[in-house]
């Protein structure tokens, strides 16, 4: 089986709603974590001009993270700047530490 990792950079306030549709369009898990950059909106009354996002990892077989890429995409979009990015990668491998074993479990 083939993997991917899907990735997102998304508003602080939208996460509430990228975890539900995420769960609801069947992602198995996922990592978010706080991170602070710029990109297309720049907050310039900040010194550094960054910006606080979340980002959103998610690893899944490869024919799901296109799902989960337009799921992370409906519930994240306002239409103002600064709505974040989405990027799917290809995952060469994928290992469970607990069991050793490659690749991730079946769902359900």
């Amino acid at each position: 089986m083939s993997y991917s990792k899907v990735t997102a950079i998304v508003r602080l306030d939208r996460m509430e709603a990228v975890e539900k549709s995420l769960i609801e369009a069947g992602a198995q898990g996922m990592t978010v974590t706080q991170v602070k950059g710029c990109g297309e909106w720049k907050d310039f009354f900040n010194k550094d001009w960054l910006v606080t996002h979340a980002r959103v990892e998610v690893f899944t077989g490869a024919g799901q993270a296109e799902v989960l890429a337009r799921a992370i995409m409906e519930a994240a979009h306002t239409g103002e700047e600064g709505d974040g990015i989405v990027a799917i990668l290809p995952v060469t491998q994928l290992y469970r530490i607990r069991s050793k074993a490659a690749g991730m479990p079946e769902p359900g």
